[in-house]
């Protein structure tokens, strides 16, 4: 179960759900324009990018991607110095993204129940781990760096 048990599979189910909401139970309801459409391209692009940047930051580490497993760096550096939790920030804006190109606008309720769901499911329990893992230096690290922005 863990093992389906990632991140972009929920981003993909929420996006199925706006989709559907966008295509079927509009009820009229619009956003559409030039203005949505690129700041639906602006929150997609800019949440592809963060997830990359972030992931080449682990890479650089030699550590884990995958949300259940402990890793073997603790990684501030990059993008990390930033958000201590960039590829979930990157996943918010995509569905955002999303949700503004599929027209959904009663789907923009979906964005803060997925940041629940990440943070319920995904970071809290990465944040203990890392705090067992990593004591001194997550306490320093979580002290100087916010969780989202």
């Amino acid at each position: 179960m863990r093992r389906i048990d990632l991140p972009p599979l929920w981003l993909v189910g929420f996006a199925v759900l706006a989709w559907v909401q966008g295509r079927y139970l509009s009820f009229g309801l619009s956003l559409d324009g030039w203005f949505t459409d690129l700041l639906s391209g602006l929150l997609i692009g800019g949440g592809i990018l963060l997830a990359i940047l972030a992931i080449v930051e682990f890479r650089r580490h030699r550590t884990t991607v995958i949300p259940h497993e402990t890793p073997s760096a603790l990684v501030q550096s990059g993008i990390y110095k930033r958000s201590r939790n960039p590829i979930y920030l990157g996943d918010v804006l995509i569905l955002a993204g999303l949700i503004l190109r599929f027209d959904a606008v009663l789907s923009l309720v979906l964005v803060p129940v997925f940041v629940w769901v990440l943070e319920r499911r995904f970071i809290l329990p990465e944040e203990n781990r890392l705090r067992r893992t990593f004591r001194a230096d997550f306490a320093r690290y979580e002290r100087k760096t916010r969780r989202w922005i």
